[in-house]
């Protein structure tokens, strides 16, 4: 007989991943340059993106829980700990080192089938790099100035064959990105940037799996297929496979949201310890966020359906151009464009659109988390 769901409300669940992402909390990391390797660890990944209209989201994902946070941390973590490197998850993502092996199969994967985005790759360029690399050290493309630049296929694609070369070699696990300096990266082979002394063993796919369902959990609290394999739907079978077998051993228990017919899973011991009160922080959140990211989760938990206006035409705009939505408690009262001004050191508010009524508390907070985070932009 099929386990009877837990039913839970609305309120209850988003109570239940604030709490998953840290958002309840003001240092939930603590501080300092230890902080951000916790963080990234525990979210499983921080996307990174090259959209600068404000601080790049990988920062901002990071201020958003470690109140303390500043640049040379996350560079500190990547470059002299190595306990974070860069990798695709649903997208390119800061990734905690201790799980590698997870990646490895994917790399493996591309060096065995190569993405038609590489197709013009060849293998001797591949050995020519590695070659330069070994002799030369790492290397960004800054220092490459012999490429006969060629037409873009692609609007995201480069002129500079060199740069698909390296890019190939990423995703394969020849090179790592090393260091990067906004998005200036600079690749060095991975074993020597990690100096392994042997390399480490892959997981198995079972592993993988097992690894995919485990970050979810722990991230987001309750989960469902989609939120699981965020763009990734080919792995949908197999974790579903999971999820019954830990539901047939008590480990998962089925969810039923208020209002909504999607299967979901919890822990037991999540259901055990919902949170009694809804917080009281206030977060101006990046589009990227992991809270934000996944747009049919976020509109069931919270309903609020946000549009990433970047690409969307100026006339058709609702909210603006890089909206950023605003979570106060366990709601998201506003929706607020913002852009740096670097050389007049201001945030400029372009828009301001309020969600839920407009008071006097919530404009008091919201003004000191503008403060907060215009401070966060030009002083960090």
């Amino acid at each position: 007989m099929a386990k009877k769901p837990f039913s839970i409300s609305r309120s209850a669940a988003r109570r239940i991943w604030l709490r998953a992402q840290r958002l309840d909390e003001l240092t939930p990391f603590g501080s300092g340059p230890a902080a951000v390797p916790a963080a990234i660890e525990h979210l499983g990944y921080v996307q990174i993106d090259t959209i600068s209209v404000i601080e790049r989201c990988h920062h901002h994902i990071l201020f958003s829980r470690i109140p303390d946070y500043r640049r040379e941390h996350l560079s500190q973590a990547q470059v002299s700990d190595k306990s974070v490197f860069e990798y695709w998850t649903h997208a390119l993502a800061y990734v905690p080192a201790r799980d590698l092996p997870f990646f490895l199969p994917a790399m493996q994967q591309f060096r065995e089938t190569p993405s038609r985005w590489f197709g013009s790759v060849a293998p001797d360029e591949v050995k020519k790099m590695l070659k330069r690399i070994r002799a030369d050290g790492p290397i960004s493309m800054r220092d490459i100035d012999d490429d006969e630049l060629v037409d873009k296929t692609h609007p995201w694609a480069s002129k500079k064959p060199s740069k698909r070369v390296l890019e190939m070699m990423f995703y394969q696990g020849h090179v790592t990105i090393g260091s990067r300096a906004g998005m200036l990266k600079t690749y060095d082979l991975i074993e020597r940037h990690f100096d392994w002394q042997g390399k480490p063993k892959p997981a198995t796919a079972r592993q993988v799996i097992a690894y995919q369902l485990d970050r979810a959990l722990r991230a987001q609290g309750i989960v469902s297929l989609d939120s699981i394999c965020h763009l990734t739907p080919s792995s949908k079978k197999p974790v579903k496979e999971l999820i019954e077998s830990r539901v047939r051993t008590k480990k998962l228990v089925p969810v039923l949201i208020e209002g909504s017919e999607v299967q979901h899973w919890a822990a037991p011991d999540t259901l055990d310890a919902i949170p009694a009160d809804a917080p009281t922080l206030i977060h101006i959140l990046s589009p990227f966020d992991p809270l934000i990211i996944q747009r049919k989760r976020l509109n069931l938990f919270f309903g609020y359906d946000h549009i990433f206006e970047a690409y969307v035409p100026a006339a058709r705009r609702k909210f603006g151009y890089f909206t950023l939505p605003v979570l106060a408690g366990e709601q998201i009262i506003a929706a607020i464009d913002l852009k740096a001004d670097r050389a007049a050191r201001s945030l400029l508010v372009q828009k301001l659109t309020w969600l839920e009524d407009e008071t006097a508390e919530r404009r008091a907070l919201l003004d000191t988390a503008l403060e907060r985070f215009a401070a966060f932009q030009f002083d960090n």
